[in-house]
């Protein structure tokens, strides 16, 4: 017996276990009322019981049909059928005539059921016209109760069939479905209990109107009839909602890019979409297969390889709308004969025609990553010798320097070759090219498991350490290196001898990678400046001239902030119209005790290396919205804003200590401005993104600082939602006398009003200036012409004198037509802070 004939047969073995007790409770409603009728006087006249049996057999005849996977389903009117039966006649007489109607109804039905479908039906029924009938009795009921009283009795035995109904079907239907009987009966449940619970009062509403004529009991069919209609209406209608339902949430889960997850979703969706116990779908061009159902993926491999499939097979070619490409088909498999209607056609080939779409567009996107691998692998790697380049240092060594908890010392070996000129100008840049290919043979084979060797161009190579137990480890390292290259090298039949230098440095607590070439660099040209007596030299602080003041203003550093030397002046933001002031800048300066005042370009690297940076970023918002507070209370409601070290940006937890200093000062978000300094390069945007979108969240404005200066770009405001923009203050200094610097002036107000954003000028020194601003349509400034950057109080003094005006108005009030712009997709939104602009 093959596979598939055991299977059928344990299948129609358990199906004959779960209809044999349906049957046997059947049979014993049906002895127990044959023995009723014979022993006790129920007399029924015949025409009652042949309108019993016709209503029977067209309480069965008239239903709805379901499909679920190959199977049919119906929803017949049986149990509406057998309560009004129960309310004309004894139990005994009704079980025996819906028995008899159900079977003569199959008998005339124009497809035969197979016979233990027809059997378990009849039995079905037949038991649940026992069941409520024995309820009906328990529940008091009595012929000739007033009608308010037969309703309890009625709802009792309505109740119990519609249960027992449920109970003895949905085990039968799950087993010939492979569905569960938790899905079977979530399935339509919104639907089948409307139901249920309006055919009782059909029930009550009949047995009402047979009260006043026994004779209306022959309208009772056609009721049915009507009603079944009505509800067979219904059904489909709430059956192709929730398919183009379906449909819409099956082309939405297409929605991706992995090829792999296209398939995969593809069959899940189609199986569960369209009832199939399989799915395949077969890509022709790439001769692959995938097949399974709702559940699982049963087979995903070569086309040729695939496994037999047994059973009828729907398929859909897919193609898109142009029917320009056939990428495949999607084939639908049932255990039998299934025809779709025409919804269901129109279905398959919508969802066909969306699998097109999404395995295109996976497969471009599969193209498109590859070729982008390989263009990094590329990017990352020295062509001429196979090794990484100075990307790959740089994207390695910053990731490693970042792993706080690294284990050992990190340290950079820079390696230059003396003379190579020479090799070049003498046997030609072919020879020089072997050398170079040699030489990175030999440090790659010399090299730990750890070690990444790297050419960063020309002669000069590099191999950074990590995991060293100590830094003097590198030194011992970085000997073994160098000896590789003393032995002479073979040149087109010539031996060379390559000599060297060698400068190590290990990573520094801050400045990352950079700072780490930038020291290896320094010790390897100190190497180079002994004049060989020294081949590999160490980084020395004290021989790093261009390092000093950074090193002793990260001295300082500490103390600085321990002492409060740092404070905060605020430079007026003004309406370039009106003179008044709108906002105000903080800027941070350091009062040093040796050097004077420092200005923040000369110390925020310095901070941002020495680990400092949150607790001086806190202070300074600490400050400013100190300061915004007071101004309020005074009548003066001022955004502040505050600048913001790129690295600042990096820390997560930068969100959360910026809400938190608005709680502490009860400011509004929406009063602080957060000024992003254009230093993010576009790989660093991606690790910000979470950050900004988490300000943004909390309503902090974003300012996008030095606009127009070729280190803000237009990929960059792509990229980053902010509120406003600032001209950089080399465009006002020099729109006197050049056109192009008014024409970026002018483009970068025309580019913010499309998009919704404020647009304010930096470096505003005279009153020509402003007038020009104005007449370009920048709406406000700061600079000299109205205030240099002043202590919060003085400030406050300066506000209180001129009423909130620093400067006299360019207009007659009410000369000004104000213009609206629109928010932009997405949120980015004109704040306001800031006046309209001019006509």
């Amino acid at each position: 017996m093959t596979r598939t004939n055991r299977r059928d047969a344990g299948t129609d073995r358990r199906l004959r276990l779960l209809v044999g007790p349906v049957v046997i409770l059947a049979v014993a409603a049906t002895v127990v009322s044959i023995y009723r009728l014979a022993t006790t006087e129920l007399p029924v006249g015949l025409p009652t019981l042949l309108t019993l049996t016709l209503l029977a057999a067209v309480g069965f005849t008239v239903k709805v049909t379901v499909r679920i996977r190959s199977t049919n389903h119906h929803i017949a009117w049986t149990e509406t059928a057998i309560l009004v039966s129960l309310a004309l006649a004894p139990a005994e007489w009704v079980v025996l005539c819906v028995g008899v109607g159900i079977a003569a109804a199959m008998t005339v039905a124009p497809s035969r059921l197979p016979l233990i479908k027809a059997v378990f039906g009849i039995a079905k029924n037949m038991t649940l016209a026992g069941a409520a009938g024995l309820a009906l009795h328990l529940s008091g009921w009595a012929a000739g109760q007033p009608p308010i009283e037969m309703v309890t009795p009625l709802a009792v035995a309505y109740c119990t069939a519609v249960v027992l109904d449920e109970l003895l079907t949905l085990p039968v239907i799950a087993h010939a479905t492979g569905k569960t009987g938790s899905e079977l009966f979530r399935q339509h449940l919104g639907l089948r209990v409307a139901s249920a619970v309006a055919r009782f009062p059909v029930i009550v509403g009949t047995l009402a109107i047979l009260r006043m004529d026994t004779w209306l009991l022959v309208a009772v069919p056609p009721l049915l009839l009507s009603l079944h209609l009505a509800y067979s209406a219904r059904v489909r209608s709430q059956v192709e909602r929730t398919a183009w339902k379906q449909l819409a949430q099956a082309t939405d889960a297409l929605n991706v890019v992995d090829l792999d997850l296209v398939l995969a979703t593809a069959v899940h969706q189609a199986s569960e979409l369209f009832s199939a116990d399989e799915v395949d779908v077969e890509l022709t061009d790439r001769g692959r297969t995938v097949r399974g159902n709702t559940r699982e993926i049963a087979y995903d491999g070569p086309s040729t390889d695939a496994p037999p499939a047994e059973g009828p097979v729907i398929a859909e070619k897919l193609v898109g709308h142009d029917e320009s490409h056939d990428l495949g088909v999607v084939r639908l498999r049932f255990r039998a004969p299934v025809k779709l209607n025409e919804r269901e056609r129109y279905t398959l080939s919508t969802f066909a025609s969306a699998l097109c779409t999404a395995v295109r567009n996976a497969s471009a996107y599969q193209e498109l990553t590859r070729v982008a691998d390989e263009h990094a692998e590329a990017a990352a790697h020295d062509a001429l010798t196979g090794l990484g380049n100075r990307r790959q240092l740089l994207d390695h060594g910053t990731e490693l320097l970042g792993q706080r908890h690294a284990d050992g010392v990190t340290a950079l070996l820079l390696i230059d070759l003396n003379h190579f000129k020479e090799v070049n100008d003498t046997l030609g840049h072919g020879a020089g090219d072997e050398v170079l290919i040699q030489v990175a043979d030999r440090l790659r084979d010399a090299a730990q498991g750890d070690d990444l060797v790297v050419r960063l161009g020309g002669d000069e190579f590099a191999v950074l350490f990590q995991g060293l137990s100590a830094p003097a480890v590198a030194t011992h390292r970085a000997e073994r290196l160098l000896a590789t290259l003393q032995e002479p090298l073979d040149i087109d039949g010539m031996r060379l001898r390559v000599e060297a230098s060698g400068g190590i440095a290990v990573a520094p607590p801050s400045g990352g990678m950079p700072e780490l070439l930038r020291r290896a660099d320094v010790a390897m040209y100190q190497a180079k400046r002994s004049g060989g007596q020294q081949r590999i030299a160490t980084y020395a602080p004290a021989s790093d001239t261009a390092d000093v003041v950074r090193l002793s203003l990260g001295g300082d550093l500490p103390r600085a902030v321990a002492e409060h030397e740092f404070c905060v002046d605020f430079q007026p933001i003004v309406d370039l119209g009106t003179g008044t002031v709108v906002a105000a800048e903080a800027i941070a300066r350091w009062h040093h005790p040796d050097r004077g005042d420092i200005d923040p370009i000369r110390f925020l690297e310095t901070i941002e290396r020495s680990g400092l940076l949150a607790t001086f970023a806190d202070a300074v918002l600490d400050e400013a919205l100190g300061a915004a507070e007071t101004w309020q209370a005074a009548g003066f409601d001022l955004p502040v804003a505050v600048n913001v070290a790129p690295r600042s940006l990096l820390d997560p937890q930068f969100p959360d200590r910026v809400a938190a200093r608005l709680r502490a000062h009860e400011l509004p978000p929406e009063r602080l401005f957060l000024e992003l300094t254009e230093t993010l390069t576009v790989s660093q945007l991606e690790v910000v993104d979470q950050v900004l979108e988490r300000l943004r969240t909390e309503g902090v404005r974003l300012v996008l600082d030095d606009f127009g200066t070729g280190s803000s770009s237009l990929s960059v405001l792509s990229r980053i939602a902010v509120h406003e923009l600032k001209i950089d203050r080399a465009f006002v200094m020099a729109m006197d006398t050049s056109a192009e610097a008014r024409a970026v002036i002018r483009s970068t107000v025309d580019l913010g009003r499309s998009l919704g954003l404020s647009v304010v000028a930096e470096g505003v020194e005279s009153e020509p200036q402003r007038h020009a601003l104005w007449e370009l349509g920048c709406a406000a400034g700061q600079g000299h012409l109205f205030a240099r950057p002043m202590p919060a109080a003085r400030m406050l003094a300066a506000l209180r004198r001129g009423g909130g005006q620093l400067a006299p108005a360019l207009h007659d009030e009410g000369a000004v037509v104000r213009l609206t712009s629109g928010r932009r997709p997405g949120g980015r939104g004109r704040p306001d802070r800031l006046p309209h602009l001019p006509a």
